[in-house]
């Protein structure tokens, strides 16, 4: 076939997939009833307060998106005797409560479970517990948790195995001399600049190359990038690093992204409702670092498959150990300690909550957290609806997320 052939081909498979996802996800009818802003917008940090929200609750909207299937037998998550109250703490220099969080801290939707049981569940803004709202990077630690299925199931071999083993099409690129490991630990030492409002980064052209849905767009973008450092020796957040991960998982296990968090994940555990994840290109890359929707409540179960490492019903998913090792602070090659894990984040100490007790999140912008505290045996899944990507927070999540911890406990 003459290569114009070939070329039109791939692109008419591309708009087509563009259109079939757009017209699953949002009928004219849903459109009419609640408007939304464009993603460039979103990352802009150019939405009204009101935008934002029918924004963030239909980001299905903005680009074609995986289905994710639940299970036919959800997971029940019954209401704890003893529901959250006296939530007061210091933060920044005030005292605060529950509903002055809430209020200042544009907090969309809040699920607290305490042993399992649901010790608070809160929706503004006109969500309910059918809303699915993004979750931007917690995608990451999503992505990161099937890596470690992938190792389980034997498809990947070796945190040190190179990524080019599996993700073919980097091979020649400055992720050559990259392992799995320096990828998850955001250290693959390849230059990257990750300012979401810049229309100019590293971030904002993998977003350019995800709207126009083009095959191969987004790993063709990482493999063009330069090396700025010795692989394993610096840190650098790097959305970018997530779509490696992402292709070295779906190329190991012979499936997306969205449908092997089905089939290992979200039926087995028992989630509730479908979520969404958005596509990178039109043949069927999955977006693995944001673009993630679900319930809050699915969401909150997520939580505890991780609280309760991995098991299903008796059985492991992820090796043995995987989740502490994932989820604490990391030692670069030549002793740099970094308080990052594999696409998760450890707690760190504040003024005012000098004692994380152990407790990481999934964190995404714009704050969105599902944050896990294995002492106390707490889950908190939290959506926001800041106007910015970051530095929105008047109060100090992590005060909050103590303060919960403290009044549960």
């Amino acid at each position: 076939m003459p290569r114009f052939l070939r070329d039109a081909r791939r692109a008419l498979v591309a708009a087509l997939a563009v259109l079939a996802a757009s017209s699953a996800t949002a009928g004219p009818a849903a459109r009419e009833r609640e408007p939304i802003g464009t993603v460039r917008e979103v990352y802009d940090g150019t939405l009204t307060p009101d935008l934002a929200v029918s924004t963030f609750r239909h980001i299905d909207w903005l680009l074609p998106s995986s289905r994710i299937a639940p299970s036919a037998h959800p997971r029940p998550l019954p209401l704890a005797a003893r529901p959250l109250s006296g939530v007061r703490f210091h933060s920044r220099g005030r005292d605060w409560d529950l509903y002055d969080y809430l209020a200042v801290n544009r907090v969309a939707g809040l699920l607290v479970l305490k042993d399992g049981h649901i010790a608070a569940e809160i929706y503004q803004y006109g969500n309910t517990p059918e809303t699915r709202w993004m979750s931007m990077s917690v995608a990451k630690s999503i992505t990161s948790t099937l890596v470690g299925v992938a190792i389980h199931e034997g498809y990947i071999a070796s945190l040190e195995d190179p990524v080019t083993r599996y993700a073919r099409s980097l091979q020649g690129s400055a992720y050559e001399a990259v392992c799995i490991r320096d990828i998850l630990m955001m250290a693959s030492g390849v230059r990257w600049d990750e300012t979401y409002t810049n229309p100019q980064s590293d971030r904002r052209h993998l977003l350019e190359a995800q709207i126009s849905q083009t095959p191969g767009a987004s790993l063709a973008l990482m493999a063009k990038l330069p090396r700025a450092a010795a692989a394993g020796t610096v840190y650098n957040y790097n959305t970018g690093e997530t779509m490696v991960a992402g292709e070295v998982v779906r190329r190991a296990a012979g499936r997306p992204l969205a449908e092997y968090l089905s089939e290992k994940i979200w039926k087995p555990f028992g989630m509730a409702s479908e979520a969404t994840w958005w596509l990178a290109s039109g043949d069927g890359t999955t977006m693995a670092g944001s673009g993630f929707a679900a319930t809050l409540r699915d969401y909150g179960r997520f939580g505890l498959y991780i609280l309760g490492d991995g098991v299903i019903d008796g059985r492991a998913t992820l090796p043995d150990g995987w989740l502490r090792e994932a989820t604490t602070p990391k030692t670069l090659k030549g002793g740099e300690r970094q308080d990052y894990g594999y696409f998760w984040w450890p707690a760190l100490a504040t003024i005012d909550s000098p004692d994380p007790e152990g407790a990481f999140a999934a964190e995404g912008i714009f704050g969105q957290y599902v944050h896990i505290n294995p002492r106390e045996r707490l889950v908190i899944v939290e959506w926001s609806a800041r106007s910015k990507p970051e530095g929105m927070d008047i109060v100090d999540d992590q005060d909050f997320f103590a303060a919960v911890a403290r009044a549960l406990h």
